[in-house]
């Protein structure tokens, strides 16, 4: 008899323990940084997570790999997290302050934004580009790679250089600047991104302006050649379906503030920005009279990075990556734009680039 009662208490126990581990999975949640696709923020950080060797995902594509359930009845969307590792199988909860991760004031209010990476937990933010971040590329050009070192890379006026070459990804850079009397080496600054992959081409790029305005939109996109109207109101978006991918691209703000998705490949967050009076003065730029020189601003979070992806950004996402810029100096600069350099914004070929165009588009 005493057996029996023994054995009713060890069931009795691990129901309590199963039952347990049941709660964690749904209530797994928190605050915190990431970045990934899907999501309805992206600031934060990524990684160098790619041929790490065990069984977990690298983090980059981990942060978003979840399937999205039925919102609670609050209106809280939640992740159903599927990336092996520390949120394996738990369901994140996105907070009642930013309940969905597109909200529907999509420009001016916070998203949720779900990360089943190593982080493992859910937060609030603007959709905006960090420029402090991983994978950014902000002013004249500073970059901080996917290993978390910050370096200058200044490619040359009127260049265009593969920022990212991988085997089903290319995306161009097409730099403007000037060249004050008496320096050895241009200012630049990026103007425009072409994002190549699979028999398509999206462009994102800034208008030239000769006076400088925030409520006027700076922001120009082709698809395919074709130019794209971003509607400013409802969803504040275009997107399209091509070859099994979706393509968005979301307005952040009223004017100059926009989020790229291209399902399974890149996020970007990018703003269009001038050169201020002040600023122009203080690094003496020398900027002529008649053109603001607007420019992007732009973080990238990206999903499936080979082990040997190539570009002046890509390369510092390959695994085991050690920088070769020296790190504690004011402006570390990255060299190598006879390697990275491409005879057009449309082109895939540089002397390191691995984009393959697939057949079925006319070169425009």
């Amino acid at each position: 008899m005493a057996t029996i009662r023994m054995s009713y208490t060890l069931v009795a126990i691990l129901v309590v323990l199963v039952s347990m581990e049941a709660m964690s999975l749904v209530l797994g949640q928190g605050n915190g940084n990431g970045n990934g696709n899907g999501n309805g923020n992206g600031n934060g950080s990524s990684g160098n997570g790619n041929g790490n060797g065990n069984d977990n995902e690298s983090d980059d594509t981990a942060v978003s790999h979840y399937d999205v359930l039925t919102p609670l009845a609050s209106g809280q969307e939640r992740g159903f997290c599927k990336a092996k590792g520390a949120c394996y199988y738990k369901t994140l909860v996105c907070p009642s302050e930013c309940p969905q991760r597109k909200p529907k004031k999509n420009k001016k209010h916070k998203g949720c934004f779900i990360n089943c990476g190593s982080k493992c937990e859910v937060t609030c933010k603007y959709r905006r580009a960090n420029c402090n971040g991983y994978g950014s590329l902000c002013y004249d050009p500073r970059f901080v790679g996917g290993d978390g070192v910050m370096f200058y890379f200044h490619g040359a006026k009127g260049g265009n250089f593969a920022i990212v070459s991988d085997n089903n990804l290319q995306i161009n850079a097409h730099f403007i600047g000037t060249r004050p009397t008496g320096r050895t080496r241009d200012y630049t600054w990026i103007q425009a991104f072409s994002i190549m992959f699979d028999t398509h081409t999206l462009v994102i790029a800034a208008k030239k302006i000769s006076k400088w305005d925030d409520k006027v939109d700076a922001l120009m996109v082709k698809w395919d050649g074709e130019s794209v109207t971003i509607p400013t109101d409802g969803e504040a978006e275009w997107r399209i379906m091509a070859e099994g991918r979706e393509v968005v691209v979301e307005r952040t703000d009223d004017t100059n503030y926009v989020r790229v998705t291209v399902s399974g490949l890149v996020e970007m967050d990018i703003r269009v920005r001038p050169i201020g009076a002040e600023e122009n003065k203080v690094h003496n730029y020398q900027i002529p009279s008649g053109d603001s020189f607007a420019h992007l601003e732009t973080q990238f979070r990206f999903s499936n990075l080979s082990d040997l992806v190539e570009g002046v950004l890509g390369k510092t996402y390959r695994p085991g990556y050690i920088s070769p810029v020296k790190v504690g100096v004011l402006m570390p600069m990255m060299g190598g734009e006879d390697k990275y350099e491409s005879p057009s914004l449309f082109s895939p070929l540089c002397k390191v680039c691995r984009f393959q165009r697939q057949s079925g588009l006319a070169q425009y």
